[in-house]
């Protein structure tokens, strides 16, 4: 009888990365791979030979992020398409340049703000208006110009 066995390729790539019995524990540093989809395929043996087959797809992401403004994926453009791009990474130092993206303000945002700013002119408009009830008190009289008796 054989050991149960693990073979594990990378990609297309015919050898395996990992030949050793089982259990195994794997160690895979992505660091080296090219960042985008990758996919592993196993192949364990069992102690009577027969074989089992799975396969992981999976995505490297270890170079900078990007970020891009003004274009959207599967977006349908015509003429001239203008957009920015940047790409930063968690090794880099702090530059407040690349915090945000930069991208128009979003018209909801516009609209709160002209709310806001609406309702501040009104509710300031509606200060100067004196009460009736208080408009013959000390501190309203004084402000109309009529001295206090």
């Amino acid at each position: 009888m054989d050991k149960p066995r693990v073979r594990i390729y990378l990609d297309d790539n015919p050898t395996p990365i990992v030949d050793q019995e089982l259990p195994a524990d794997v160690t895979l540093d992505t660091r080296t791979l090219e960042d985008g989809p990758h996919r592993l395929r196993l192949r364990a043996r069992d102690q009577s030979g027969r074989e089992g087959f799975e396969e992981f797809a999976f995505h490297v992401h270890n170079g900078p992020g990007i970020v891009v403004s003004g274009l959207r994926p599967n977006s349908v453009r015509g003429g001239e398409v203008r957009f920015s791009v940047d790409a930063f990474s968690s090794d880099d130092p702090f530059d407040p340049r690349h915090a945000e993206a930069r991208s128009s303000i979003p018209v909801w945002v516009w609209v709160m703000s002209l709310f806001v700013v609406a309702w501040a002119v009104w509710y300031a408009a509606r200060m100067w208006e004196v009460p009736a009830q208080y408009a013959q008190t000390p501190t309203y009289r004084s402000q109309a110009g009529t001295p206090p008796k």
